[in-house]
């Protein structure tokens, strides 16, 4: 046990969970998940119902598909399917966790409406699954970057939902109300992230 410990690189996990809090947010930065990001941060309720479901299930997601990429699809040289089989595993995933939400939690489920079902069309989880393989990780650095990408996406979703909710209550102008300042507070949202990307690199320099 210790030797398995002693072989990790925490340092390595730790910069590549931080980053992709951060520094490769997947909504801010990747610009990835764009749909849910602006449809369930109205308020933090359905925010937090949003995070969980997309944390879980970008977790399951890359706990499935990085053997099957490694030990299915390349051994028997059918890679190209990759994007068709994953896609597969994902929809699984969602109908999987909507069928427990709708039985457990039924007023976050009807809260959620038609974003849950999203999930599994939500580019963010499908880039997270493709990005562990084309980034060459391991089984534990893919687990790990699925971590930090669906803890930047629920970091996002709660920021920009607490924004949204000081919109409605300000004296916006005519012209900016409903979608045009939703965006505008996104995208400065989005540059306040790049600042991130040097804190990152002198913390674990």
């Amino acid at each position: 046990m210790a030797g398995f410990l002693n072989s990790i690189d925490f340092r390595g996990l730790m910069i590549i969970l931080f980053s992709a809090i951060l520094v490769d947010n997947f909504v801010l930065s990747k610009f990835l998940g764009i749909c849910p990001f602006l449809g369930v941060s109205k308020n933090l309720k359905t925010a937090m119902g949003m995070s969980t479901a997309v944390i879980v299930i970008m977790l399951l997601a890359s706990a499935i598909t990085w053997p099957i990429q490694h030990y299915l699809l390349n051994r028997l040289g059918i890679g190209f399917l990759q994007t068709l089989v994953f896609i597969l595993v994902i929809a699984s995933l969602v109908q999987i966790v909507e069928t427990i939400m709708k039985k457990s939690m039924p007023p976050l489920y009807k809260a959620l409406g038609i974003y849950l079902p999203l999930i599994t069309t939500n580019c963010a989880v499908l880039g997270v699954t493709i990005l562990n393989i084309t980034r060459e990780f391991t089984f534990l650095n893919a687990m790990t970057n699925s971590l930090g990408a669906g803890l930047g996406f629920a970091l996002a979703l709660f920021l920009f939902s607490g924004i949204r909710m000081r919109i409605e209550k300000s004296d916006v102008p005519k012209t900016l109300r409903g979608l045009p300042i939703t965006l505008v507070s996104a995208s400065l949202v989005a540059v306040s992230f790049f600042a991130f990307k040097g804190l990152i690199e002198n913390i674990f320099a």
